[in-house]
């Protein structure tokens, strides 16, 4: 859960996942979206996979991202079982 949270903590990553939430999208189109080098995104995407929020295929010679929700929703399980 660590690297959930650590993957959370960033605003990138976040507006990846935000990206993701609308569809599928390879390294290439996320990138496009900001003004940080490839290298960049391709580290934040490397910690959003770690931290299971994101998973990719390879199709050809493109890799495409999809958001993983089930992780959020075990957190927002454990987050509720605190408050009981």
């Amino acid at each position: 859960m660590n690297y959930l949270f650590k993957a959370l903590n960033d605003e990138t990553r976040r507006q990846i996942l935000e990206l993701l939430k609308e569809k599928d999208m390879t390294a290439g189109e996320i990138a496009d979206a900001f003004k940080i080098s490839k290298p960049s995104i391709s580290h934040h995407l490397d910690i959003l996979k770690r931290a299971d929020l994101v998973s990719s295929e390879k199709v050809g010679q493109f890799i495409t991202y999809t958001i993983n929700t089930t992780i959020l929703e075990d957190v927002l399980q454990w987050i509720l079982t605190l408050k009981k």
